[in-house]
């Protein structure tokens, strides 16, 4: 094999894996409603992709480079699943069914959830509905930290598109992740 075919073949693979992550990311950004963001992600995802389709269209005689274009999709695919997850970007609203409501809401409340208690009843008894918003990567610590109280809590989580007030010092966004915020 030629080097600079596997050069070729390894720059199809490498920018198609930005490409495709981009692309990942520019949902997640759009769904939050981060207009900018994905904006600018789209520009640079799509720039990528015209310079890659027309290398691998003027060598279509290359098959190297048509596998090269596959897998780089697919491993961009896996790639950008990957650093949404590590990115834990946006809000989620967590529902957590109990019969130990009022404990386990005053344990949420000192460690720093802010949480909101319904009665109600289930099938079998008493129960109670606590709702907590929170950001995506604090989900994890609210679902530990009840468990720990009431290992037999079941609970929904969502992701939270919009939420009103948003001026509240809970929603701001801090870090570098201020200028990723909803415009």
């Amino acid at each position: 094999m030629d080097s600079s075919l596997v050069l070729g073949s390894l720059l199809i693979i490498v920018s198609r894996i930005a490409d495709v992550s981009l692309g990942t990311l520019r949902t997640v950004f759009i769904v939050s409603g981060r207009r900018v963001v994905a904006f600018l992600v789209g520009f640079v995802e799509v720039l990528i992709w015209v310079v890659v389709v027309s290398s691998v269209v003027k060598n279509f005689h290359q098959p190297a480079y048509v596998v090269s274009y596959a897998l780089g999709f697919a491993l961009g695919t896996y790639a950008g699943m990957t650093f949404e997850r590590w990115l834990q970007l946006g809000d989620q609203m967590i529902r957590l069914f109990t019969r130990r409501g009022a404990e386990m809401a005053a344990a949420l409340r000192e460690i720093g959830f802010v949480v909101t208690e319904i009665p109600g009843m289930g099938r079998d008894g008493p129960v109670s509905l606590l709702f907590l918003e929170t950001k995506r990567r604090m989900t994890s610590r609210a679902l530990e930290a009840a468990e720990e109280i009431d290992s037999t809590c079941y609970f929904v989580v969502d992701d939270v598109r919009t939420a009103a007030p948003r001026n509240l010092p809970l929603y701001a966004p801090t870090g570098w992740r201020g200028i990723a915020k909803k415009k």
